[in-house]
C-alpha cells in the first residue's frame, strides 16, 4: 500500500547546523508517523541520516554548479520522482529556495521560499540559533514539540582508544578559513597541563589537517592522548558521553559534543556571536575570548568551573 504522505526534508550542512536540525527532523517524524520521509543532504551527513531513524530514504545532493546543466536535470528528476506532498526546508538559503522551482507539481513547502504554503518571513527566524529558527518555522505547520536531539541512537564503543578516566576533550582546531576563531596551540598546551594537574587526562581531537596542532600540544604534555585524525563523527559523540568536560574553539565538533550533556566550554572570539552560533546542549558554557591573540590561559581558566565537570 502506498504511503498517504511522501515527505522531503532538506538539510545540506554544515556540521553544526546539521546537528541542530536533528531535533526538528525527529519532530517531523513524530508529526508524520506513517509517512515515507526522504532526506536530501550532502555526502558527509548520509551516515547520520541513515542511523538517526527519522527518515526512510536519502537523496545525496551534489550541489551542482550553475554551469552543470546535466546535474541540475538529474536533481530535478530525483525530486519530481519522489512525488512529495510536503517539503520541510531546514536549509532555507537561496539554493534550496530555488529547488522549489524544480518541482513540476508544487508540494506544500515549509520554509522561506517565495510561494511556499507555510512561509516564514519573520526577521526573528535568523535572530538567534538555527535551531530556534526551525522551531519557529515548524510551528507554522503545526509542529510544536521540537527538542534538541541528544543522539542517543548513536551506538558503538571507544575502548580501542584506551583512554584513562577521567578525561577532558580538547578541541584546538577550527575551519582553516577562519584562523581568527582559533586560540593558539601554545595556550591549549598550557591549559592541557593545568587540566592534567587537576587530575584529568587531556584528550586532543581534531581532523587529519590539525595533526600538527595536536602534536604541538602533546609534545609539551606526553600524558595527553592525541586522537587527531583518528576519530569519526560518531566517535566524537561516544567520546563526549564518557568525558568529564570538553573545551574548544567555536567549531563543528563542539556541536556534536554539547547535545550529549557533556559540560562544553566554548571559546568565542570577536569573530562570531554565541547568541547565534553557540552549540546547543544542557551544559554549554561560553568563554568570551575577544581577541584570541591576547587571551591567556589564566583568562580562560577564570571562565571554567571545575565543579561543572562530570
Amino acid at each position: 500500500m502506498p504511503h498517504a504522505e511522501n515527505i522531503l526534508i532538506i538539510k545540506l550542512g554544515a556540521l553544526g547546523d546539521f546537528i541542530q536540525a536533528l531535533g526538528p527532523m525527529g519532530a517531523i517524524r513524530k508529526h508524520h508517523p506513517d509517512a515515507n520521509i526522504t532526506l536530501l543532504t550532502t555526502a558527509p551527513f548520509v551516515t547520520f541520516g541513515r542511523e538517526c531513524g527519522y527518515v526512510d530514504d536519502i537523496i545525496v545532493d551534489t550541489r551542482p554548479k550553475w554551469t552543470q546543466p546535466r546535474k541540475w536535470m538529474a536533481l530535478a528528476k530525483s525530486l519530481n520522482a519522489g512525488k512529495f506532498t510536503r517539503v520541510y526546508d531546514l536549509q532555507n538559503n537561496d539554493r534550496t529556495s530555488f529547488y522549489f522551482s524544480l518541482f513540476k507539481k508544487k508540494p506544500e513547502w515549509v520554509g522561506v521560499a517565495k510561494g511556499a504554503s507555510h512561509r516564514n518571513t519573520s526577521p526573528q527566524r535568523t535572530a538567534g540559533h538555527a535551531f530556534d529558527g526551525h522551531v519557529q518555522t515548524l510551528s507554522l505547520a503545526g509542529i510544536n514539540d521540537v527538542q534538541i536531539d541528544d543522539m542517543h541512537w548513536i551506538k558503538g564503543d571507544i575502548d580501542h582508544f584506551a583512554l584513562s578516566k577521567p578525561y577532558v576533550l580538547i578541541v584546538p582546531g577550527c575551519a582553516p578559513s577562519r584562523p581568527e576563531k582559533r586560540w593558539p596551540a601554545k595556550n591549549y598546551a598550557d591549559l592541557a597541563r593545568t587540566i592534567h594537574g587537576w587530575g584529568y587526562q587531556p584528550v586532543i581531537i581534531g581532523t587529519e589537517a590539525e595533526k600538527d596542532i595536536a602534536h604541538e600540544i602533546c609534545v609539551t604534555l606526553p600524558q595527553a592522548a592525541n586522537l587527531a585524525g583518528k576519530t569519526s563523527l560518531t566517535d566524537l559523540v561516544l567520546l563526549a558521553r564518557s568525558a568529564s568536560a570538553a573545551i574548544g574553539n567555536d567549531t563543528g565538533p563542539m556541536h556534536l559534543i554539547a547535545p550529549t550533556g557533556c559540560p562544553t566550554h566554548v571559546i568565542f572570539s570577536n569573530a562570531s556571536d554565541p547568541v547565534k552560533h553557540a552549540p546547543k546542549g544542557a551544559a554549554v558554557h561560553i568563554i568570551k575570548g575577544g581577541d584570541l591573540a591576547t587571551f591567556s590561559k589564566e583568562d580562560a581558566i577564570s571562565y571554567i568551573d571545575k565543579e561543572s565537570f562530570n
